[in-house]
């Protein structure tokens, strides 16, 4: 596989990583540059970890996964984003909120966001796929686009002010919802 098909392919995998990313800049009014690096360099770790996982386990843990994948990041991004629309709606305090530097919502959105990778690692496993050089693209690509989509998300949040986390919640509401169509074969986009 050449340099290019792996790029676009990054760039494919960490579109979803942008969506996220930018719900969290539109949230979090003021994210530090550390928080910035904090997140996107754990969606860039899960995006080179998932396909390795997959390029290891090959096609006795594709059969097995493929049946379930798309509910999975469905449900957590679905949950999520539904959990950030009650809470505004309920006025939650800012603190109990979507918080994407928060561990626990990081861990889970980054591999919410990752799954697809595995399932592309497995892919890889049935080709000629210089494995470390494509992890590496994919994961440098993700840390590149997450980072930009919270600079986004954060410069509009200016904008959009206190319906921003019920603007994040459908976004992860409506990327759940396209992953979960996709691999039900409902829409090909």
């Amino acid at each position: 596989m050449d340099t290019l098909t792996i790029f676009f392919i990054g760039i494919g995998l960490a579109m979803d990583c942008f969506a996220v990313s930018f719900t969290g800049g539109l949230c979090l009014r003021c994210i530090q540059f550390k928080d910035s690096l904090k997140v996107s360099f754990s969606f860039g770790l899960f995006q080179a970890i998932m396909p390795i996982i997959g390029w290891l386990l090959g096609t006795t843990f594709k059969n097995y996964i493929a049946d379930f994948d798309h509910w999975i990041a469905f449900g957590l991004l679905g949950l999520i984003g539904l959990k950030m629309i009650v809470d505004t709606i309920r006025h939650k305090p800012e603190n109990q909120r979507f918080l994407i530097t928060r561990w626990k919502v990081l861990l889970s959105m980054s591999f919410a966001t990752s799954i697809d990778a595995m399932i592309i690692g497995i892919g890889f496993s049935f080709m000629a796929v210089n494995i470390l050089k494509a992890i590496i693209m994919i994961g440098v690509i993700t840390v590149l686009i997450s980072f930009l989509g919270l600079y986004l998300g954060k410069k509009s949040s200016k904008f959009t002010g206190s319906k921003a986390e019920i603007i994040g919640g459908l976004v992860l509401i409506l990327m759940g919802t396209k992953i979960l169509f996709e691999h039900l074969g409902i829409i090909n986009w």
